[in-house]
């Protein structure tokens, strides 16, 4: 199937049925599996990075896209990093843009990128599964979904030390066109942010896990507006100056200083904001539009071996979904992390603006994922003592 796998999985529309399993198909043998994070990404947050650290784990996704735009691939964003599965046969392109990231993160952003390439085989070999669903949150995008425990054994052996990808030469950089930030934080409506991990405990629980998940879902569901949906129906306020002007300068320069690029970036999103000031469109570009395929096209739920979400919702809300992780949590069926704020953010890839397949990766605004996964390795461990 080459490159096609991904699109030749038959879409799901309704994101409760992400725990069906016959909404799944395993990756082939022949395939690899990418994983990449920042390296004490818990240190950047603390310190308020919250944008560089999103930026850098979305530029795993951006440079392998950049590659080549006809070949799709599953990929899922996961905060502090990313994970995607790519062909054998591009080992070496793939392994060359990752090598750019990290070069690229160490020098522009000063923060350390990890990743490894993971043969499916030795996955399988492992006694771990690899399977794929496709999720179409709009007529021009769908994300991928992971089962199986295979994405987070290929984590696991990333920072082992094992499969890693060794950073390039100084002076490399990877291609982020594309890779951007500007959207205004968006602040909770309806309560509180709440950044959410939901994991299996082990396979023995795969039933008592999928109707876990479809009672969180339930709750969202029945309690927040939007199934939580945090960013609003008519989409994000874009902001002035652009929010994270300075990375995605570094991001995007190419051979060009960085005053040059700062200015094209700046004048790039005055245009928007004076269209949607007096309501006109430019050419193909449709400011209004633009925004609602934006709010169509946010990953703000997913599946990576688990459950992963970043919602808005009443304090109450959050309170009943903890109570019943906890007991889930006490009966050995999961182990959970979630971290509450007051806002979350968001990093895009823009392939064109004049397209629908524009994507956007929503985080909590003070790193959401990044801290509940220290809770859930908190509890994990508590496990294993």
């Amino acid at each position: 199937m080459g490159d096609q796998f991904f699109d030749t999985i038959p879409a799901f529309t309704e994101f409760k049925d992400v725990v069906q399993k016959d909404r799944y198909r395993p990756l082939p043998e022949d395939w690899l599996i990418g994983v990449a994070d920042v390296v004490n990404s818990t240190g950047a947050l603390q310190a308020g990075r919250y944008k560089a650290v999103n930026t850098v784990g979305a530029s795993v996704i951006s440079a392998i896209m950049n590659l080549d735009r006809d070949a799709s691939f599953p990929f899922v964003f996961g905060g502090d990093g990313a994970a995607f599965a790519v062909p054998e046969s591009r080992r070496d392109a793939v392994a060359d843009a990752l090598a750019g990231c990290q070069r690229w993160a160490e020098e522009e952003i000063d923060l350390e990128l990890r990743a490894a390439l993971v043969p499916v085989r030795d996955v399988l070999a492992a006694g771990k599964q690899v399977s794929v669903a496709r999720f179409q949150v709009s007529p021009g995008m769908a994300y991928a979904m992971f089962s199986g425990g295979g994405i987070a054994w290929a984590d696991a052996a990333m920072k082992s030390g094992d499969y890693t990808v060794t950073p390039a030469p100084p002076g490399a950089r990877p291609n982020l066109d594309g890779l951007s930030c500007r959207w205004r934080p968006m602040e909770a409506q309806n309560g509180e942010i709440l950044s959410l991990l939901v994991l299996p405990q082990d396979n023995d629980s795969e039933t008592a896990f999928a109707e876990l998940v479809e009672k969180v879902l339930d709750i969202l569901n029945r309690e927040a507006e939007r199934d939580g949906h945090p960013v609003a129906p008519d989409g994000p306020t874009y902001s002035w100056p652009p929010q994270g002007l300075g990375i995605e300068v570094s991001a995007s320069r190419g051979t060009k200083s960085k005053l040059c690029r700062a200015l094209a970036i700046i004048g790039e999103q005055a245009i928007p904001c004076i269209l949607e000031l007096f309501g006109g469109r430019m050419k193909r570009f449709d400011p209004a539009r633009y925004k609602l395929e934006t709010t169509q096209n946010t990953d703000f739920r997913k599946y990576d071996d688990g459950l992963k979400l970043t919602v808005d919702c009443k304090t109450e809300t959050i309170t009943e979904i903890e109570d019943i992780l906890s007991k889930a949590q006490d009966a050995g069926t999961a182990f959970f992390g979630m971290y509450r704020q007051d806002s979350a953010v968001m990093t895009c890839i823009v392939p064109s603006p004049f397209t629908n397949d524009h994507m956007h990766f929503i985080d909590g605004g003070s790193g959401g994922y990044a801290l509940a996964a220290v809770q859930l390795k908190k509890a994990m461990a508590a496990a294993s003592d």
